[in-house]
């Protein structure tokens, strides 16, 4: 076969630092713009991109040119540079170094962007801690609770 095809979707999560509930509603949506355009400069481009005061989701189709760690590590460095570059109060910002990347399926693709529009509402009952615990027992990985957080 001459072409290399692949659709592979991802939906990451990850959260600020020791998770501190530092993103307001008003910088969210200028922070999921930018990193809209980070995964797009690394052929992944998003489907949606929401979260919460302290965490992020983002569904994008993975680049068949780049390592999903590459582009992970890419979003989130660039994404911590322009923050701090927004206001005072991020000077410190951050977010955890690790992460979580998961595989859906293209039928699944609806019912992931609508539960990542609705995260704020989602949180209102659930902590992200125990959202991301039930992302890690629905897709079966083993995990050290003591390495989880950061």
């Amino acid at each position: 076969m001459p072409q290399s095809l692949s659709m592979n979707l991802i939906h990451l999560i990850y959260s600020t630092k020791n998770r501190h509930a530092c993103l307001t509603p008003s910088i969210r949506p200028k922070l999921f713009a930018y990193q809209c355009g980070i995964f797009r400069e690394w052929d992944s481009p998003t489907l949606v991109i929401g979260g919460d005061s302290d965490h992020v989701h983002a569904l994008f189709i993975l680049s068949k040119k780049h390592a999903l760690c590459q582009i992970i590590e890419e979003v989130k460095k660039g994404s911590s540079k322009w923050i701090k570059t927004q206001d005072r109060e991020y000077a410190g910002f951050h977010w955890q170094s690790g992460y979580g990347a998961f595989s859906v399926s293209q039928s699944h693709v609806p019912r992931v962007r609508q539960y990542i529009e609705q995260q704020e509402e989602h949180h209102r009952k659930v902590s992200f801690q125990d959202e991301f615990r039930l992302f890690l027992k629905r897709y079966k990985i083993e995990y050290d609770e003591r390495y989880v957080w950061d």
